[in-house]
């Protein structure tokens, strides 16, 4: 009777991880090495408040609504609750509309008021360059 060994044969197969370490420590000293040359902080300019005290520009930004009111007499022609005659509507959207850029009105009928009286309205916007007219109706100004 032949006794063996403990041994089973075959090979045992293992990583051999000191070529890794290695790369890992040099790129370790790498790294320490480039770390002290970067910058510390980002240049960024930031901006600076205006020196002098100017006034604020015109108020272009306030939209401009056309009202008309009344229903049965003559038609009360209001651009942002000015009253202006008829006449004058006109004009003074052009001068209004004359420095800028967005050219946005909108028109504010009452119900009593014929269509017509309204299409004046849009005639006089389109006058002075508008390019959009939007009409506000009781359930946009209700907010529904």
């Amino acid at each position: 009777m032949a006794m063996g060994g403990g041994s089973t044969g075959g090979s045992v197969s293992e990583i051999n991880v000191t070529p890794l370490i290695d790369v890992l420590l040099v790129l370790l000293i790498i790294f320490m090495v480039i770390v002290p040359t970067t910058p510390k902080g980002l240049e960024a300019l930031v901006p600076q408040p205006p020196k002098n005290n100017t006034p604020p520009p015109p108020d272009n930004n306030r939209t401009i609504v056309l009202q008309i009111e009344g229903g049965t007499g003559l038609p009360v022609w209001k651009i942002n609750d000015q009253q202006f005659d008829k006449n004058d509507v006109a004009n003074e959207l052009t001068k209004i509309f004359a420095t800028r850029s967005e050219k946005v009105m909108f028109i504010k009928g009452d119900a009593k008021l014929d269509y017509g009286t309204v299409a004046q309205g849009i005639g006089f916007g389109k006058q002075a360059d508008v390019t959009n007219v939007g009409i506000i109706t009781p359930q946009i100004e209700a907010g529904h």
